[in-house]
């Protein structure tokens, strides 16, 4: 009881707290790479303004991943960012399997400069959408 009576009474205070926080939520999502949905990164690519990078284990990339998608497994991102430099001025769409790896693998990519995005919901939602998926490679 002395908890809510504490907010009730501190309502400024807990009301700052509150907004910080979903200040700090946003600002933590856009800077792992906006979240874009199926629809957006179809549009992307198929514009020529975007690369897929794909970060899951090369496994996983060969059972099903999407076209013209580059491999790059999430732990090797830092050893093999040479292998991006040349995709420098078109959007980078990270893509994993559910979302897990792609806002950290965005913060680092970001930091080397590059624009980033994210598949919302992964390769995971795409497959849920039925999209297509290409296998071997």
């Amino acid at each position: 009881m002395n908890f809510i009576q504490f907010l009730i009474q501190e309502w400024i205070l807990t009301s700052l707290l509150a907004v910080l926080i979903i200040v700090y939520v946003m600002r933590e999502r856009v800077k792992s790479g906006v979240p874009v949905t199926n629809n957006q990164l179809t549009a992307l690519v198929n514009s020529d303004k975007a690369v897929i990078l794909d970060i899951r284990p090369s496994a996983e990339f060969k059972a099903g991943h999407l076209v013209d998608a580059i491999n790059i497994p999430y732990e090797r991102i830092n050893s093999d960012l040479a292998t991006l430099e040349k995709y420098k001025s078109k959007t980078i769409i990270i893509v994993d399997k559910m979302g897990q790896y792609a806002g950290v693998a965005g913060r680092q990519l970001a930091k080397e400069g590059f624009e980033v995005r994210r598949l919302s919901g992964g390769i995971s939602e795409w497959q849920n959408q039925n999209l297509p998926l290409v296998k071997g490679k």
